[in-house]
């Protein structure tokens, strides 16, 4: 029997390196890269839907999320990611690494 499946939003960064693009969760630590930015998202898409099935199957999707700071809605059963705000910080560096 198939299991039925719903649709999730997960907070991404994206960005830029070495010539292919790069889409990353901290939600789920899970990446992928394409050579565009749309090709690194449908990979994305594919490798969190394997990742999902997978702890799904194993038993461990309930121990996995929480681990990785999602919050069970109290009385349901639905699953929120962590917020993320996104910010930059001014650290020192050694002269001349930039």
């Amino acid at each position: 029997m198939a299991q039925r499946k719903m649709k999730i939003q997960i907070p991404t960064v994206s960005f830029e390196e070495a010539g292919k693009f790069v889409v990353y969760s901290p939600a789920i630590d899970l990446s992928s890269c394409g050579d565009s930015e749309e090709e690194a998202r449908k990979r994305f898409a594919e490798a969190a839907a394997i990742f999902f099935d997978e702890i799904t199957k194993m038993g461990t999707l309930e121990d996995v999320l929480t681990e990785c700071g999602w919050r069970k809605a109290k009385g349901k059963n639905t699953w929120a990611p962590p917020v993320y705000k996104s910010s930059t910080e001014s650290v020192q560096i050694p002269q001349g690494v930039c």
